[in-house]
């Protein structure tokens, strides 16, 4: 194992700077608190396990998010989930705009929402670019896609929420 005691004290490092994020991103992936929770705890146990095949210099949270994203599918596969049972509301996703302006922050709650209705591979590409602010050829890297599958999506995902986030005329 190269790199022994100290890669895996850099990944839990890492891991505890990152954590936040990668529970934000496990619950877009699972839909509900609990199946996030025990997303999130297998990506650290997974990580921690294969820190030898971190590469130091890389980006680490791609690719523990990439590591999630693999756990999230072979668990899928195994149990053979339902997509679109059990999403949590917007208020208990803690992604609350940090403007004080509560117009502000009911238009993120309501973009949010939207975003989390979307279809999986569309709602997991926003998330990757918009949020965490990835670039379309690290997102494809994640999620193991081509670039223009990254932009198709992401057209389509702005094209879903323009229609639903639309004012009356």
């Amino acid at each position: 194992m190269p790199g022994g005691k100290n890669s895996v004290e850099a990944v839990r490092a890492g891991l505890r700077d990152l954590y936040p994020r990668l529970w934000r991103f496990c619950l877009m992936l699972a839909g509900n608190r609990s199946a996030a929770e025990d997303l999130a705890h297998s990506a650290c146990v997974r990580a921690i396990e294969r820190a030898h095949l971190f590469t130091p210099g890389t980006d680490f949270a791609s690719w523990v998010f990439r590591v999630t994203r693999n756990l999230w599918y072979n668990d899928l596969r195994a149990a053979q989930v339902r997509r679109g049972a059990g999403l949590v509301p917007v208020e208990d996703a803690g992604l609350k705009s940090q403007e004080r302006d509560p117009e502000a922050n009911f238009f993120a709650a309501e973009v949010l929402e939207e975003v989390s209705n979307l279809p999986e591979a569309l709602r997991i590409t926003v998330l990757l670019a918009y949020v965490e602010g990835y670039k379309y050829a690290e997102v494809a890297e994640i999620l193991d896609i081509p670039v223009g599958t990254v932009m198709s999506r992401l057209s389509a995902a702005r094209a879903k929420l323009a229609l639903k986030l639309k004012p009356d005329e």
